[in-house]
């Protein structure tokens, strides 16, 4: 299972205006410069209802990626959510018929630049050029992600930029007599015509595959898919309208190059000249965002022993430099081999059943009730959106004919073939599918709860959740002497009990039980022994420290690659709402992830007090100290209770030093003059209080 340690994972590089500029560079090309002539010619001016349509059974597809990318933030995309929700075998598929896919789709894009080059160079070699282009992309993915979301950036604000001018100034030049008949369509070339341009906006799911390199993912990918989702329908039915109503129906039908003709009429040859330039940044950016996309997916097979290890170590920089060597490679040779031009058509059908297996994923993650798949995102209207998104797409296979489907065929024999001659022996999973058949009765896979929960150390907590006012509240124990873990846990359970209905008995059971079943996480000498009870309304914790160890059995460890039994010096019992395993499970994990520093255990064994151990947690967070005083503008805290305190949102009291004796604030607590306390917050309500108090 792909555990990842920190110098294995992909650097955190891109930001959300990254995320939107992949997106919307990965969508933007053909769908705008090569296909409204193409598309004319089947249906006329009906073309734009059909841009508009082919959104409708995207939708499913792009929500369900969007959810499963902030609960499995991964490299690897559309493989990695299949292989972990369903089996190896489909995930082999999808991954090696994606990755493929993406290649030629990044040759096609390469290929097609050349309709518009010919304004320029009209003897030019194109698939010479495209080879040139092809690695000069794949040099710049070298350089990391970062320097390759910066070129994606340029290139489509560049892109935006022309077609800004081009919708302002050809909407003044629209004729009315353009759009005669624009409902006289039948439904079979509507439908087909629906299907031709639906791939158009099959980019904008590229981003799942580089989500582990996302800042803040899930607030970023959803924002940015979104975000890109509108401009890209917007150009679409803006664009496609500018355009069928400046170029005459005999010029524009099955024309390749419409926005140059249409560029022409607004602007004579400078124009043209310009729409050339603006098709070649918007080829550039799909070629980009797609090596950018498809390196990451023999990166991710790697890490899971479907392909070979070579691709799975990173280069000094943490980029993939066997996997964007490779796939230029490969681009290279479909530019020399094939005509991209129409064998990249011939996979949009794998795509598009590739899209109706990810629907099913989100339906498998769910259903299995595994607590630890906790997307940042929940597509709405759940199931019925993922039911609709796994028949929709067939609706759009079948009209494409027994060519496309017959390729899909092939690369789904390729991946069938390569899993039972490569993978199979190396792989010892199942995915997440195995948990629905235990509910019925059937086996489980306990690896993949145990990796999700790794992920969910490396998300971290979200910005709802009390971490802080957990911590802050927390009670503590000191241990000095050698005890054992069952006395460790009955005092934990004395101090819980006042929180719960439970007796301190009862909650001592379910503590040991969880224990012996090898649920409570134990890992570089913490034990996180955890419960979540009906009978309470926020989290509870409590924290032990033992200097001489604790000898605790744990059958299994859920947070780390190796269970063992440990010497434990630190103890973290957690009992949260049963309501909320999310949070819970986040909360969790965000205490775990302490003790991946290696200095945690010796900082924690050298602290004398409460502070000392909470302090801890509290590392890089925001403090605001004040003095209390009748003469300063904080006299009014004189005599008030914490919970009488009108604080900002995302606000506690940590601590409070009264007569150099450190206080742990509770609700009761009543500030006096001449205490000290501490806030902590975030920087703008850090700022607040200190304008408010001094």
């Amino acid at each position: 299972m792909a555990l990842l340690s920190k110098s294995k994972r992909l650097k955190k590089q891109l930001s959300l205006l990254n995320v939107y500029a992949i997106v919307t560079g990965a969508t933007l090309a053909d769908g705008f410069f090569l296909l409204p002539g193409l598309a004319a010619e089947q249906v006329g001016p009906a073309v734009i209802f059909c841009y508009l349509a082919a959104t409708v059974p995207l939708f499913p597809a792009m929500l369900s990626i969007i959810e499963l990318s902030t609960a499995m933030p991964r490299a690897g995309g559309v493989y990695y959510f299949i292989d972990r929700s369903m089996h190896p075998l489909l995930g082999t598929i999808g991954g090696l018929g994606t990755w493929f896919a993406i290649i030629l789709k990044i040759a096609f894009s390469l290929i097609g630049m050349g309709a518009y080059l010919k304004f320029f160079f009209p003897n030019v070699d194109i698939v010479a050029l495209a080879g040139i282009m092809a690695i000069a992309l794949g040099i710049v993915n070298l350089f990391g992600a970062h320097k390759t979301g910066l070129l994606q950036i340029i290139l489509v604000f560049s892109l935006l930029l022309f077609i800004g001018w081009f919708v302002g100034v050809g909407s003044f030049h629209v004729e009315q007599s353009h759009f005669r008949g624009i409902f006289d369509y039948d439904a079979k070339s509507f439908l087909s015509t629906t299907g031709l341009v639906y791939v158009s906006y099959i980019g904008i799911t590229k981003i799942a595959s580089v989500s582990e390199e996302i800042k803040n993912p899930e607030r970023n990918l959803p924002l940015g898919i979104f975000l890109a989702m509108g401009t890209v329908v917007a150009v679409y039915a803006l664009g496609t309208f500018v355009i069928l109503g400046i170029v005459p129906p005999e010029k524009l039908y099955g024309n390749l190059t419409s926005v140059a003709e249409a560029a022409n009429i607004l602007s004579g040859s400078w124009g043209v000249k310009l729409s050339a330039l603006a098709a070649l940044a918007a080829f550039l950016s799909v070629a980009n965002a797609g090596i950018l996309s498809g390196s990451r997916y023999p990166l991710a097979m790697s890490r899971d022993h479907i392909m070979p290890r070579f691709f799975s170590s990173l280069s000094q920089k943490g980029i993939p430099l066997q996997g964007i060597c490779v796939t230029t490679l490969l681009v290279l040779l479909s530019l020399v081999l094939f005509d991209p031009l129409k064998i990249a058509k011939l996979a949009s059908a794998f795509q598009l059943l590739m899209f109706s297996l990810i629907c099913f994923a989100v339906i498998v993650m769910r259903e299995s009730k595994i607590e630890s798949y906790d997307p940042g995102y929940r597509s709405p209207c759940y199931p019925w959106m993922q039911i609709f998104g796994i028949f929709s797409p067939f609706l759009l296979i079948i009209p494409m004919g027994i060519i496309p489907i017959f390729f899909s065929c092939s690369l789904i024999a390729f991946g069938t073939g390569w899993y039972y001659w490569y993978a199979r022996k190396r792989v010892h999973r199942v995915g997440a599918i195995y948990h629905i058949f235990e509910r019925l009765g059937v086996r489980r896979f306990e690896g993949l709860d145990k990796e999700l929960r790794s992920i969910l150390i490396e998300k971290g907590l979200r910005s709802s959740d009390p971490f802080d006012e957990v911590m802050a509240r927390a009670a503590v124990i000191f241990i000095p002497e050698k005890t054992t873990f069952e006395d460790a846990v009955l005092r934990a359970s004395k101090l819980l009990a006042h929180h719960l209905p439970e007796t301190e008995d009862q909650l001592a059971q379910r503590f040991l039980e969880g224990t012996r079943l090898g649920i409570t996480p134990v890992t570089q000498g913490i034990a996180l022994p955890h419960l979540r009870s009906v009978g309470i309304k926020r989290p509870e914790l409590v924290l032990l420290q033992c200097r001489p160890g604790i000898n605790i059995e744990s059958d299994q460890n859920i947070l780390c690659v190796d269970p063992e039994n440990s010497l434990i010096h630190a103890i973290f019992f957690l009992i949260s709402p049963q309501e909320d395993p999310g949070q819970h499970l986040r909360i969790l994990a965000s205490i775990a992830g302490y003790a991946e520093d290696e200095k945690f255990i010796s900082n924690w064994l050298s602290a004398t007090n409460e502070v000392q151990l909470k302090e801890l947690f509290f590392k890089g967070k925001n403090f605001l100290y004040i003095h209390i005083s009748a003469n300063s503008k904080n006299a009014s805290l004189i005599g008030m209770a914490i919970r009488d305190l009108e604080l900002p949102d995302n606000c506690l009291v940590a601590f409070i030093h009264r007569s150099n004796k450190t206080i742990i604030p509770r609700g009761g607590t009543i500030l006096n003059e001449l205490d000290s306390v501490t806030f902590i917050g975030k920087p703008e309500v850090i700022n607040q209080l200190y304008v408010k108090y001094g």
